[in-house]
């Protein structure tokens, strides 16, 4: 891919990102759940925005998990066992610019699944 078009991509996504972060905020009692996708790796972790502390985080590299959607499912499931240890059953969902489709419904579904309410 030539440079110039993924810089476009890029800043296209950024701005998805700030206009869906104007709208979301999360709190101790519902954490914002924020994800992000490489080609080949996921990630997501759930932050108190009031203190700007991580409450809790799933790396799927250190899983050994690639980004496709059957990996992401156990992503998700080791994610909400670690919020479910932490006493949080509802959350707020950012996409982070993404499109939610793919991986990223995928994770979110899987979320939902194993108790996780947004």
């Amino acid at each position: 891919m030539r440079e110039s078009v993924q810089r476009k991509k890029n800043k296209l996504r950024l701005k998805r990102k700030r206009r869906v972060r104007g709208k979301i905020r999360g709190t101790a009692q519902r954490p914002r759940v924020s994800v992000f996708r490489s080609n080949r790796h996921f990630y997501a972790q759930a932050i108190d925005d009031d203190r700007g502390h991580t409450l809790a985080y799933a790396d799927g590299a250190k899983m050994g998990l690639r980004a496709n959607k059957e990996d992401v499912k156990q992503v998700a499931a080791a994610f909400a066992d670690q919020l479910k240890a932490k006493g949080i059953e509802v959350i707020v969902f950012d996409r982070n610019g993404y499109l939610y489709h793919g991986v990223v419904a995928s994770f979110a579904d899987a979320l939902r699944e194993h108790g996780i309410q947004f």
